[in-house]
């Protein structure tokens, strides 16, 4: 199957006062329709530059970003995309928060609202329809956001560490959030997160990236079969996996700087 997404050899170099710095190595990357992906590495490994290209926020120094076989690259509103900020706006209220994507590609406000409504109440959010975001918690707003991105109606998805800032507990509820409009929407997800359990429980590959300059260092694919109980983690396959994404990790933290140029 043709990929939906295909970054082709992908680099970024910033030009300071100090030089250039090469933020991304070429990167080639091809990701199938409706697979759910995830990013790891440490700080500063390039993943949201590489957010920031794909969202046709930054122009690549080289390479091609394409979707569908078409060349995307520099190109807005050609995917979704969730930073780890929920970014609602205070004013509106939760169901007109979730339709902003919508109203901003010209969709009349009622049919806006009708479609979204039994969404929000589908996924969650019934009875908090006509509340400001002041009045949720943290996983509420999450949620309230990452429907007003599936809305936005693109095939692709990247969520930048969407759940980085929540509690445990709640994290681990909106991991199986997640995946349940994943499966309903049948959206291609990109996902960013520093958490390696969360890469590997939710994704079916996990790309591994190291530094200096921003690199994928090992593409990994998650042979466990969903839908996947969260006793899957325990499992020596998961473990095995886990492991080896670790390892990889430090190899790159402790690299002497001349050896990961």
């Amino acid at each position: 199957m043709p990929p939906k997404l295909r970054l082709d050899q992908v680099s970024m170099t910033f030009n300071g006062s100090a030089g250039a710095f090469q933020a991304l190595a070429p990167v080639s990357l091809d990701i199938s329709p409706g697979r759910f992906v995830s990013l790891i590495g440490p700080s500063g490994c390039g993943k949201s530059t590489l957010f920031n290209i794909v969202a046709g926020l930054l122009e690549p120094s080289g390479g091609r970003v394409l979707i569908d076989g078409a060349d995307a690259t520099g190109t807005i509103g050609r995917v979704g995309y969730m930073l780890q900020k929920d970014l609602l706006l205070p004013w509106r209220t939760v169901l007109d928060n979730v339709i902003l994507g919508m109203e901003i590609q010209g969709v009349p406000l009622r049919a806006a609202r009708g479609r979204a409504l039994p969404l929000v109440r589908r996924y969650g959010l019934a009875g908090f329809e006509y509340l400001h975001p002041n009045a949720l918690s943290g996983g509420m707003r999450q949620r309230a956001a990452l429907l007003r991105t599936l809305l936005f109606d693109t095939d692709v998805i990247l969520l930048d560490e969407p759940f980085g800032a929540l509690d445990a507990q709640t994290k681990l509820q909106m991991q199986e959030w997640l995946l349940q409009l994943w499966s309903d929407f049948g959206k291609t997800v990109v996902f960013v997160t520093h958490d390696v359990e969360e890469a590997i429980y939710l994704s079916d590959e996990v790309h591994v990236m190291a530094t200096r300059p921003g690199r994928i260092v090992e593409s990994i694919l998650v042979p466990i079969a969903r839908p996947r109980p969260r006793a899957v983690t325990l499992t020596s396959d998961f473990i095995h996996i886990k492991e080896h994404c670790l390892e990889l990790l430090m190899t790159d933290l402790t690299a002497p700087l001349h050896e990961a140029a």
